[in-house]
């Protein structure tokens, strides 16, 4: 198992994601909202439902809920992946936001 980042660099790598997320999300055409508290990052939908990402500090996990279920991502090499099954944070993020908005959504790559 990988060593573990110290506490300053997850957090500045969870910044750099949710900055990306906002940004992303500000270009698309689609009715949310997107809301964050503390270490959390809520996305609303025009329906009530939610996509929430929350940043597991203890653990170095970014956690993704939604209605396909919960999904704990590990960084490797600058890569956001499932600790389960190894599928890429934005592959899983994108199903998820897809799924609350009806429609496909694609978002850019995430920065490196």
């Amino acid at each position: 198992m990988a060593q573990l980042p110290d506490e300053q660099t997850f957090m500045l790598a969870v910044e750099r994601v949710f900055e990306w997320i906002e940004a992303a999300l500000d270009e698309l055409e689609l009715d949310l909202d997107s809301s964050r508290k503390g270490p959390v990052l809520e996305i609303e939908f025009a329906d009530g439902s939610r996509v929430i990402l929350n940043a597991q500090t203890p653990l170095r996990e970014l956690w993704l809920a939604s209605r396909a279920g919960g999904r704990h991502f590990r960084q490797d090499d600058g890569v956001w992946c499932d600790t389960r099954t190894g599928q890429r944070f934005e592959e899983l993020l994108c199903a998820a936001l897809s799924l609350h908005a009806g429609a496909a959504v694609t978002l850019p790559s995430p920065p490196a």
